[in-house]
């Protein structure tokens, strides 16, 4: 009689996952049912979830037998946490009690039951299958509604399981679960917010093509009701789908959050509320949850209303949009999430928003608009490559036909654009480092000039080298090898000049 049993299994732990094996010890004598090795209260309470499942699947339930029952997550100085482990616990028991007879030495199993025997979706999964990969297991076994996500990756057997019933016959080899079957990634956009919809402001569709082709921080600013939000909002839709390892990372993070969407294919696009929390933004809580800049990694964090957030939240952006990861440490704990995102700041210039408008009169006093602008701190302000102004559209335009460029044909210029960059350096032209960029200047005069400017404009040592990116970033608009005057002095327009 078999009564020792162990199951492989596994949860995530943030951007990674750890192994657990599931060994359970059946003893006779009255019964109890003990679960150790540092469990929560979730796993605590699968007693009755598993029990009232495995009764309603119609197999003999704990509760029925006159067992002790143990049931160890190893390793014990490993906190476990949520559900995860309810299905590997509920085979770890019929396989113990010689209610089913298999073989699970190279299988990991992972799932939530719900009492007739269901198994539902859970977090992380895409984590747990690239650990089970790497450790060399051949099957993996998931609930059915985490099979989009699983279908990206490739190199292992995948099932997604329904109910404890159907993985008991499959393992028994009676009734065999299919596959799930790999997928190509889709390759489209899907375009919500049209260029060729938003009238006017060419301008300000001239510096979001330089930000999406070079990966660029982008500030609008202009006076309510001009269009920012929405210029903002098409901006995401015109940067590449995203590539199978970024699909991977970035799928990996959505997956550990409460509100996860499954499968990533696209640039992810954030909208925090500027009243959101330091921790809702940047990380933490008690569980250090990615905040919104890392749920933004590979895509767009749009920070609407910019001076309207809290300073606490603005001035911790620095480091994470400097280093591109965000370190937050805990007594506890200390974890690191990358946070490869675009910045689109949009902000009025006052807190009414019509100082100097010929729209309306502000109303704002003096010592108001100076605490606005004091909202935003020049070293964050250096961080921002292009500002550009969006204005009010002549009413006659707002029903014009003439044709404006469309979001596909933009996106086709950022692909171009881009490919062009990563066959150059490997890497976006925001990302260049200072010697890789006074390599594209042959022209010794062209410096020589630049630095004119510069001192004249009096220009920090880190917005020069922000023109200069984003000179390189026009100049392969242009389809230019090298950089040229011209496209130093378009740059020289983006540059702050609001005055803050």
């Amino acid at each position: 009689m078999v009564v020792f049993s162990k199951i492989n299994s596994a949860q995530p732990d943030l951007l990674k996952a750890e192994g657990i094996n599931v060994e359970t010890d059946l003893t006779r004598g009255l019964h109890s049912f003990s679960i150790i090795g540092l469990p929560d209260k979730s796993i605590e309470e699968s007693r009755d979830r598993v029990s009232a499942a495995i009764k309603n699947s119609g197999f003999v339930s704990p509760k029925q037998k006159n067992h002790k029952i143990i049931i160890s997550l190893t390793p014990a100085n490993i906190k476990k946490s949520g559900s995860i482990f309810d299905l590997p616990i509920a085979i770890g028991y019929l396989k113990s009690s010689n209610q089913i007879n298999i073989n699970t030495l190279d299988k990991l199993l992972v799932g939530e039951l719900s009492l007739d025997g269901k198994v539902k979706k859970i977090k992380g999964v895409i984590q747990i299958i690239l650990y089970a990969k790497e450790k060399g297991f051949k099957e993996v076994y998931i609930p059915y509604e985490n099979k989009d996500e699983a279908s990206v990756i490739n190199g292992i057997k995948i099932y997604g399981v329904k109910n404890l019933n159907e993985i008991t016959l499959h393992l028994e080899k009676k009734k065999f679960i299919g596959e799930i079957v790999t997928k190509n990634i889709l390759k489209t956009i899907e375009i919500k917010n049209n260029f060729k919809d938003i009238k006017g402001n060419r301008e300000s569709k001239r510096a979001l093509l330089i930000a999406a082709c070079g990966g660029h921080n982008i500030c609008l600013y202009g006076p309510p009701g001009t269009g920012k939000t929405l210029l903002s909002k098409a901006f995401c839709e015109i940067l590449p789908p995203l590539n199978y390892k970024e699909v991977l990372e970035v799928s990996s993070i959505h997956s550990i959050t409460e509100n996860s969407k499954g499968l990533l294919t696209n640039p992810p696009f954030r909208n925090p509320h500027h009243t959101a929390s330091y921790s809702a933004i940047i990380g933490g809580g008690r569980d250090i949850n990615p905040g919104e800049i890392t749920l933004a990694h590979k895509g767009v964090l749009l920070m609407d209303e910019f001076p309207e957030f809290d300073n606490r939240v603005i001035n911790s952006l620095r480091q994470p949009m400097e280093e591109k990861v965000v370190r937050i440490s805990r007594a506890s704990k200390r974890v690191e999430y990358p946070c490869d995102f675009i910045l689109v700041s949009t902000l009025n210039p006052c807190p009414c928003g019509f100082k100097n408008s010929d729209v309306k009169e502000c109303k704002c006093s003096s010592k108001e608009i100076e605490n606005y602008k004091r909202k935003l701190s020049g070293p964050i302000l250096d961080r921002i490559d292009i500002f550009t102004k969006v204005s009010k559209i002549n009413y006659n335009k707002l029903m014009s036909k003439e044709n404006e460029i469309s979001s596909t044909e933009i996106s086709k210029i950022v692909a171009y654009t881009r490919n062009l960059q990563l066959e150059r350096f490997k890497k976006l032209n925001n990302d260049l480092e200072h010697k890789e960029l006074i390599e594209n200047i042959e022209d010794i005069n062209i410096i020589d000039e630049f630095n004119k400017i510069s001192e004249k404009l009096n220009i920090s040592t880190r917005s020069y080298y922000k023109i200069l990116k984003v000179s390189r970033t026009i100049a392969d608009i242009n389809k230019s090898k090298q950089i040229k005057m011209p496209h130093i002095l378009e740059a020289l327009q983006y540059r702050n000049n609001l005055n803050y």
